[in-house]
């Protein structure tokens, strides 16, 4: 092989390399312009997952329906996600089938439809992706909304168990916490709630009555792991972000903030565009902070009550 073979073969490979990680990353992400261009296939399911109200009702990507988290996606009466059976009539009332696939956006950079991303993984639901931007994005590109509600054919999914590998519970994050079980836990909460200065976001109501974090975990907010315009970063700025505090996918890694959902944001970044061994913690700070004799560290020494 002369030089100019060899260059060019050199190109071809890096091409490859290239294309291989496009398609990686189509594996889990579409852009805006790919689903303007795809709104029409046949197939395509789109769901909307905000968490502020009315959004969806003023204005919506054509074609998607809506999934209220605090009421479809959640057990009615206790905290848990919502059952095989209810998700199951939910996902087929949207009309998805075993064959569709299935796009997820929503407001705040995708928190509520990543965590709903989630549940589809939990309970084993292939071909579903996350509208990379999220609503943010594909407002501000003046890209179509309608108020116009969209009905499917009821669609034919069935879904499998839970698979419990990717949900971690209260007595896995104690075991970490006390140094029984191995696990790199990341708060992805902000610095002020990791340090114990502010017990939640101002404005929220689901609060816990102490304030810090669970002993050995490292904070990365999930702002972190997106860019300017609400995408996430190329996987290799991901990897450097998370190497930053250690964490590099050579040992399991739980995720938590303050109920599950910015969490659940950067779950898909590590686990679907990283490809790391990562279980999200659901019950998160409010579970962990109001239980009773756990360890904790808080920074800035703040009591429930205090002034």
């Amino acid at each position: 092989m002369n030089i100019k073979q060899w260059l060019g073969a050199g190109v071809l490979a890096a091409a490859a390399v290239v294309q291989g990680a496009q398609a990686a990353a189509s594996d889990v992400l579409v852009s805006t312009d790919w689903l303007e261009k795809n709104l029409d296939q046949a197939d395509l399911r789109i769901i909307e997952v905000s968490v502020n109200p009315g959004q969806y009702e003023r204005g919506h990507v054509p074609g998607a329906v809506n999934f209220n988290w605090h009421t479809d996606l959640v057990d009615p009466v206790r905290r848990d996600i919502a059952s095989q059976d209810s998700f199951q009539k939910l996902l087929r009332e949207a009309g998805i089938s075993q064959d569709s696939t299935v796009i997820l956006y929503g407001d705040s950079n995708n928190w509520f439809a990543a965590w709903g991303a989630w549940i589809f993984d939990v309970y084993g639901v292939d071909n579903v992706k996350l509208l990379d931007g999220g609503r943010a994005k594909w407002e501000s590109e003046g890209r179509p909304l309608t108020t116009r509600q969209v009905a499917h054919a009821a669609g034919d999914i069935t879904l499998g168990e839970r698979n419990e590998a990717l949900r971690a519970r209260f007595v896995d994050v104690v075991a970490v916490a006390e140094g029984k079980d191995q696990a790199r836990l990341i708060d992805i909460r902000s610095p002020d709630e990791f340090n114990g200065r502010i017990f939640a976001p101002d404005g929220v109501q689901e609060l816990a009555v102490r304030a810090g974090h669970i002993p050995g975990a490292v904070n990365v907010p999930w702002g972190s792991a997106v860019a300017a315009d609400g995408t996430f970063k190329s996987a290799d700025e991901l990897r450097k972000v998370y190497a930053a505090v250690g964490v590099d996918g050579s040992e399991p890694i739980i995720t938590y903030c303050r109920i599950g959902e910015r969490s659940s944001h950067t779950w898909f970044a590590l686990s679907k565009i990283l490809g790391y061994e990562v279980r999200n913690y659901d019950g998160s700070w409010t579970e962990y902070g109001n239980a009773v004799g756990v360890p904790v560290v808080n920074v800035a020494g703040t009591v429930w009550g205090g002034k």
